[in-house]
């Protein structure tokens, strides 16, 4: 994924609310039929939009980077996903916060606690940290990346760090 492609999504998610912190970004193998392994990273966005409005808006912005759904897990262009609000428990239709696999996953735990490091699992009052530590090693790797990545205006402030 180029560094024009990453900007063009964060920018995105920016007319949706306030991106308030930006991951590292991190390469792990992909989840699901033989594909090229997956990049992956986690912004913090605070938006007005209610979660399911939100997940249309991602939705609308996967297609418009060339997302095409064809099989479960096949492979994609870009896959924006909302895994957790703080305290808030959501079990809708095609909705469910904190997203029902995120515990399992150190490639979306990682990320997520670079913008979020003190997040608690709202289920069991967990650390995200402490479930991250308990899971067999994944074979996650971060990426060393320029402050390129990160299209905010104040480029002084490192990836993973709200200004």
């Amino acid at each position: 994924m180029s560094g024009d492609v990453r900007r063009s999504y964060v920018s995105a998610l920016q007319a949706h609310g306030d991106v308030q912190a930006i991951s590292h970004l991190y390469e792990s193998a992909a989840v699901g039929p033989p594909q090229p392994d997956y990049l992956n990273a986690a912004v913090r966005l605070e938006s007005p939009l209610a979660p399911g409005r939100l997940l249309l808006e991602l939705l609308t912005i996967e297609r418009a980077h060339g997302r095409e759904r064809r099989e479960r897990w096949g492979p994609r262009t870009l896959d924006l996903d909302l895994l957790y609000s703080p305290a808030l428990l959501l079990n809708e239709p095609d909705l469910t916060l904190p997203h029902p696999e995120l515990t399992r996953r150190a490639f979306a735990l990682t990320p997520l606690l670079d913008v979020a490091p003190n997040a608690l699992d709202p289920h069991s009052g967990v650390r995200y940290a402490a479930l991250l530590a308990a899971l067999e090693p994944q074979g996650l790797r971060r990426f060393e990346t320029a402050l390129d990545w990160d299209p905010r205006p104040n480029r002084l402030v490192a990836p993973g760090r709200a200004e």
